[in-house]
């Protein structure tokens, strides 16, 4: 018999495909649509989970009408459910990248310093809900750390720059709705795709890179020269743009010498949305995702380019594979228990799980036996198990985790009633924990918290920290702690001299 070889769907595509059905919801992009069509960009913005900090007035006092036009120009065409939905982000668990400030535009005025408009992601510890802001940033030498410009004033960023890796101004189809179309060619959707997949398939965009780079150096006012490309983390090609070939098209060489590493940190980057494949053409090869599922202007753009690579098909993830479970049960589904020798139902009344095939008066009587300590009924186990740890849960915990706090308590309610009280158990901490998050969130929010708390006796923390921690204070590791402390914490190879004594 011939063996039928299966390929192993990459984790990174495993990832995608989560991000794409929790982290931006339909409700959100059919809320932000309709906001936008009608000129509501700021509630647009809202429906997105995008705080705005920024001041139109101060800007067009301090840079004038006509820069103020083009920024509001921009303002109505920005989709910030399309922004999110390309936003970059991280393994494992696919959240937005952390403590990134991004910029999507960028206005130069007459005898004024440029001025950007950004979008910010909160530091991890902060980004319970996963809000994104916009803001407003101005190239200029004397800016506070941490303060940008026309910028609401109690929101401290930890990097207020914009980063060099990830910018989007150089491209707009990522979140210009007028623009979206240009997503098929910019991310090389036309080109065939690679045949028998590999350990990191379809990563790199190698054949767009000559092309992006030279936007991107006459974007700094450059003819030719040399770029960068981060390959990983330790990791950097570094080539140079040249004359265009016969069909007048640029193309690129890794640089003949070899430059300083301080030189080469100060070449031009070639941004990620340039250097890596679109994952969600990834997504559509493999056969992971149908393109109905995508973003509506995303699907439009990628239209008749999800043809399936060899190998995968219509691959469904495996199991053991960390995906979401499906959805809960609809609330006219009941659920089916051996209960005493018979099959008995669970299913929502008046608000409630309830065991329907038994009486009330019995049922209450079960109760008051279970808390004197007597067995319960195969029906209230059911029921208890559903309430502390339900098969939605891994639903529920990846919607929490990427802000769609709506649609986690729509499973909650679909599944045990909008009348249920939540008892101990994976369930309820899941919820506890989310709200626990929020309150750090709104603290960064406020400006009361610029670091995490910590943090503050932590090696790596500056001087200037307005909150520096108490003397010999070791504080508590939790999953908010920053993973750098959490590392040096729980680094069994560090000596532990304080445990001799000094007369032994």
């Amino acid at each position: 018999m011939a063996h039928h070889f299966a390929f192993a769907i990459p984790t990174h595509l495993l990832m995608w495909q989560r991000v794409r059905e929790y982290a931006v919801p339909p409700s959100m992009i059919e809320t932000a649509t309709a906001r936008r069509a009608v000129g509501d960009w700021a509630g647009a913005c809202a429906a997105a989970r995008v705080d705005i900090d920024l001041d139109l007035r101060a800007a067009r006092d301090r840079h004038g009408t006509e820069l103020v036009t083009r920024l509001r120009a921009d303002l109505r065409r920005l989709a910030p459910d399309l922004l999110r939905w390309h936003l970059p982000r991280i393994a494992p668990d696919g959240r937005l990248r952390a403590g990134l400030t991004i910029s999507l535009a960028h206005y130069r005025s007459s005898g004024g310093a440029p001025l950007h408009l950004v979008v910010r992601t909160p530091p991890a510890w902060a980004d319970a809900g996963q809000r994104i802001s916009l803001a407003l940033w101005e190239e200029s030498g004397n800016n506070v750390p941490g303060h940008l410009p026309h910028t609401h004033p109690h929101t401290p960023h930890p990097h207020p720059h914009p980063d060099r890796r990830f910018r989007l101004d150089l491209h707009r189809h990522l979140w210009d709705s007028e623009r979206s179309g240009e997503l098929a060619w910019r991310c090389g959707a036309g080109e065939a795709p690679p045949g028998v997949p590999s350990d990191r398939p379809y990563v790199f965009a190698r054949s767009r890179w000559a092309a992006e780079a030279e936007l991107l150096l006459r974007a700094e006012e450059r003819a030719r020269g040399a770029f960068t490309v981060r390959l990983g983390t330790r990791s950097r090609a570094v080539l140079e743009l040249i004359a265009p070939d016969d069909s007048h098209a640029p193309t690129f060489r890794p640089l003949r010498k070899t430059l300083p590493r301080q030189e080469v940190a100060a070449l031009p980057v070639l941004p990620e949305a340039a250097a890596r494949l679109l994952p969600d053409l990834e997504l559509l090869r493999a056969g992971l995702v149908a393109a109905d599922r995508l973003h509506p202007l995303v699907a439009t753009a990628l239209a008749g380019f999800g043809s399936a690579a060899p190998g995968f098909g219509s691959a469904a993830a495996p199991s053991g594979s960390g995906t979401a479970a499906g959805p809960a049960l609809r609330p006219g589904d009941p659920h089916r228990v051996e209960c005493r020798g018979e099959v008995h139902r669970i299913a929502l009344r008046d608000g409630t799980l309830s065991a329907i095939d038994h009486d009330p008066a019995q049922l209450r009587r079960e109760e008051l036996l279970v808390a004197l300590g007597g067995p319960a009924l195969a029906c209230l186990r059911a029921i208890d198990e559903v309430h502390r740890d339900p098969e939605a849960l891994p639903a529920v915990r990846e919607r929490l985790r990427h802000g769609d706090v709506a649609g986690a308590l729509a499973v909650v309610e679909g599944l045990l009633g909008p009348g249920a009280v939540l008892r101990d158990g994976p369930l309820r901490k899941e919820l506890e924990s989310a709200a626990a998050r929020r309150v750090d969130h709104g603290l960064f929010r406020s400006g009361l918290a610029a670091v995490h708390p910590g943090a503050g006796g932590a090696a790596g923390v500056r001087d200037s920290d307005p909150r520096p921690a108490a003397a010999g204070h070791r504080p508590r590791l939790d999953r908010r702690t920053p993973l750098a402390v959490r590392r040096k914490r729980s680094n069994r190879a560090r000596p532990r001299t304080g445990l001799y004594s000094s007369t032994s």
